[in-house]
């Protein structure tokens, strides 16, 4: 074993004192190397900040893994009491410590604006939706707890909304009048971005704020039920599914349905994100096999200035096994080396602010930190182009035959 290590510790030693001397031969395959293995490097974190971008734009529609959506109706399919229902809801989160958790009910409110009365869709809301849903607001803040002790309902319109207002000042506390049997004057807090498609303006607004101008009873008679959403733990997410079912079922008897089920993106047993996955390795591949081709040239063509110098090594003693392992160290070491430059050299693009707002496209919110797999794939791609690259031109030194070599 101890002769074993001081061969190894004396080979690295000769590949370092090697390299020394053909600082040119090394120089470009430092510059290759790194380049391949920065770019292969650069591929994978973007990679993962890309992804970051459509997991986020799925869990604004869905909801962040694991998302659970309850439904529930009376035996003869009407809906269940609101304040048994409530009452229920709230047992099963205090008994499960749930702690993110949201009503969700999709409503109208006719909204009076300078050019007319006009409906508007209204998503009513808790405030842990947000969280849960990812929204991202352009101006204003998201619903606080405060929020719904408010005389004058807090509400947060989409940019369409805000347009057609005028895009008062939020600081001046905007006001919007909501028409019906109880008018009210509600308070802009908030602006989220409208998607491409949306052409109408559209309001989140508190359950408990909707609630109070609006009775359960005639919600229910316009068939307006909230829905109930969970967000849980994902390896937790399966038994809490079948307490739910379990716990609802019994409350409500037999007769009333209960559908408690994962709503969030993730939920498929196939991978979501496997075609990025695969795009990004594919890439990142053909990075690495370019690389790997140019090195494996200029290894073969510095060989041919070596030929001499290996003839007289070999005429020294040098067996063809130390002959082959001092070429092929040569190669990785030098690769090892230019692959620690191209990491760090990947880390500064991937973090680059300007490069990922350019990746994300603005839909990122929680940028993942450089993943320590990228770094770890760069060094072992560089160790692993260094092995091929030095493989051949070890393989040509060991049949060199020792009195032609001298003789070239």
């Amino acid at each position: 074993m101890k002769h074993l290590l001081t061969n190894l510790v004396g080979s690295f030693v000769e590949a370092w004192q090697e390299l020394r001397i053909h600082k040119t031969r090394v120089m470009l395959s430092l510059i290759g190397v790194a380049v391949a293995v920065c770019a292969i490097t650069t591929v994978v974190g973007l990679g993962a900040v890309a992804q970051q971008s459509i997991v986020e734009q799925n869990e604004r529609w869905g909801g962040r893994a694991a998302t659970l959506q309850l439904y529930a109706s009376a035996s003869d399919g009407s809906a269940v009491d609101d304040e048994v229902m409530q009452d229920l809801w709230e047992t099963e989160l205090d008994r499960y410590g749930i702690e993110y958790a949201s009503r969700v009910l999709y409503s109208t409110q006719t909204v009076q604006f300078t050019d007319g009365a006009v409906p508007v869709q209204v998503t009513a809301v808790d405030p842990s939706y947000g969280t849960m849903h990812r929204v991202q607001l352009s101006q204003g803040s998201w619903f606080s707890a405060d929020d719904a002790e408010r005389l004058a309902p807090a509400v947060l319109v989409n940019q369409v909304f805000y347009d057609r207002l005028g895009q008062p000042d939020l600081a001046t506390n905007p006001t919007a009048t909501l028409l019906g049997e109880k008018p009210t004057t509600a308070v802009i807090t908030g602006v989220y971005p409208s998607n491409e498609w949306e052409t109408e303006p559209m309001m989140y607004m508190l359950m408990d704020s909707l609630s109070a101008l609006v009775p359960a009873e005639q919600m229910a008679a316009n068939g307006n039920v909230p829905n109930y959403e969970i967000w849980s733990p994902p390896g937790i997410s399966e038994e809490l599914t079948a307490a739910l079912q379990r716990d609802f079922q019994g409350a409500l008897g037999a007769g009333a349905m209960v559908s408690v089920s994962r709503m969030d993106f993730a939920a498929g047993e196939e991978d979501p994100y496997a075609s990025m996955k695969l795009l990004v390795a594919g890439v990142a591949g053909l990075v690495l096999l370019l690389g790997a081709l140019g090195l494996v040239n200029i290894s073969l063509v510095t060989l041919k200035q070596r030929i001499r110098e290996i003839g007289v090594r070999r005429s020294f003693g040098a067996t063809a096994g130390r002959v082959f392992f001092s070429v092929m160290m040569e190669s990785i070491v030098a690769t090892l080396v230019a692959g620690v430059v191209g990491v760090i050299g990947a880390v500064l693009i991937v973090t680059n602010p300007t490069v990922q707002g350019f990746i994300s496209q603005g839909s990122v919110s929680d940028f993942p930190p450089f993943p320590v797999e990228a770094a770890l794939l760069g060094l072992a791609c560089a160790t692993g182009v260094g092995a091929l690259a030095g493989l051949l031109p070890a393989l040509v030194a060991v049949r060199v035959k020792v009195i032609d070599a001298i003789r070239y």
